[in-house]
């Protein structure tokens, strides 16, 4: 007997699907017809439940959006003190970049963001969002002087979130030979030890 899917199901398994063919693909070539043919379903299935291939793609960062928010809120549920949970929060981004390793290339896809504006706004607000919850947490180290005041705590999250960039590309086109998150928290904590302390040294 054909097992019957819910048209919410097959939505989730047609996002599901895009995302681990763009990571095999890669994001700018990946065609309805990859993933039907994926599925097990006509291509004209896709567009019954997405009437565009940007409609698809928008579902997919809406998805993508809604695990990081989900997975940063557990970070900073299970932390105690502003450190570990600005720890926290950039290694669960590395973990989930690790669990997903076609999100570099998605938010780096320039043809996507450009033909898309709705998934370029999603992903400019989830950016946004993280850097939101780091500065909380950097200005809560920086009260505690416990992290240099002279530099700014937004200045200080762009900082990190580039290091999370940088470490997301090299394990990409690298072909993932280093563990990422082990990698990236150790550049981490490199970065915050250089971030302790200057304004005392400066005073000697």
């Amino acid at each position: 007997m054909r097992e019957r899917w819910t048209a919410e199901d097959r939505k989730a398994q047609i996002v599901s699907q895009v995302l681990n063919l763009a990571f095999e693909i890669g994001p700018d070539r990946l065609s309805t017809t990859d993933v039907a043919r994926e599925i097990g379903i006509s291509q004209p299935a896709i567009f019954r439940h997405f009437p565009t291939k940007g409609a698809m793609w928008l579902a997919v960062a809406e998805e993508v959006a809604a695990r990081l928010t989900a997975a940063w809120d557990k970070a900073e549920a299970g932390a105690k003190g502003p450190e570990a949970r600005l720890r926290s929060l950039i290694g669960t981004q590395l973990s989930a970049i690790e669990a997903t390793p076609a999100l570099p290339s998605i938010l780096f896809s320039r043809e996507l963001t450009v033909d898309n504006p709705g998934l370029r706004e999603v992903f400019a607000q989830l950016l946004t969002s993280f850097q939101r919850r780091q500065v909380k947490a950097i200005a809560g180290l920086q009260a505690a002087d416990a992290l240099r005041r002279n530099v700014a705590a937004a200045d200080v999250a762009v900082l990190l979130t580039s290091l999370v960039q940088g470490v997301a590309i090299r394990w990409t086109l690298g072909n993932r030979v280093f563990p990422v998150v082990d990698e990236g928290l150790r550049l981490f904590d490199v970065q915050m030890d250089l971030l302790r302390g200057e304004e005392e040294r400066n005073h000697d």
